[in-house]
């Protein structure tokens, strides 16, 4: 396991004037109409802002998504090694600069071969320690847009990944009879009769 620590990466990021003032862009630049342009026009985003006032008051606070899933670092099908990188995208940033390569975070690399399967929790242990410090305790962190210094929290505003990785990192089993997380004993499915397989169909629902 390769951890990258976030915290002096996000203090750097607020030390760079024109940076910090891109972290406000959804409070300060975004245009506010009826399209979805950005995260910040989300409902998702709303009801953060409405759950947790606090955090939703300061426009500097972070909010966070995780992405994460198994890649073959060789590139060669014959191989079955498998790593599984671990990316934060900061959603302060406005939508032509938060998917950029230079503000996609590497924060930790499991390097394999095998795949953790469903001990990956075990592996995000560093990463969750320090997310769980933006969000309980705060670090103090210097503004060079506003010259000033400020406590600053972070939220894990969402998680990207597949259905199988979905799987691995909730503890649910998404195979089976009940593979939806959603509908769980409510899941329609049927049993191949010669597959000796389950098959999830649409809910007439």
């Amino acid at each position: 396991l390769w951890y990258f620590p976030i915290i002096p990466r996000f203090k750097r990021l607020f030390a760079i004037k024109e940076d910090a003032k891109n972290l406000t862009w959804h409070e300060n630049g975004r245009k506010c109409d009826k399209f979805l342009r950005h995260p910040a026009d989300s409902l998702q985003w709303k009801r953060n802002v409405e759950t947790f006032p606090e955090f939703g008051v300061e426009s500097r606070n972070l909010r966070i998504g995780l992405a994460r899933d198994g890649m073959n670092p060789y590139g060669n099908l014959s191989s079955k090694h498998s790593s599984w990188p671990v990316l934060l995208v900061i959603y302060n940033f406005p939508p032509w600069l938060c998917m950029k390569r230079k503000y996609i975070m590497l924060s930790m690399k499991i390097s394999g071969p095998r795949q953790p399967g469903n001990d990956i929790d075990v592996y995000h242990s560093p990463l969750i320690d320090d997310l769980k410090m933006l969000w309980e305790t705060r670090v103090e962190v210097f503004d060079a847009y506003r010259e000033e210094k400020f406590t600053l929290p972070a939220m894990l505003f969402c998680i990207i990944n597949d259905f199988l990785a979905y799987g691995n990192l909730s503890g649910y089993s998404v195979k089976g009879r009940y593979a939806c997380p959603i509908c769980e004993e409510n899941t329609s499915y049927t049993q191949l009769k010669h597959g000796q397989k389950t098959a999830n169909t649409p809910s007439n629902e």
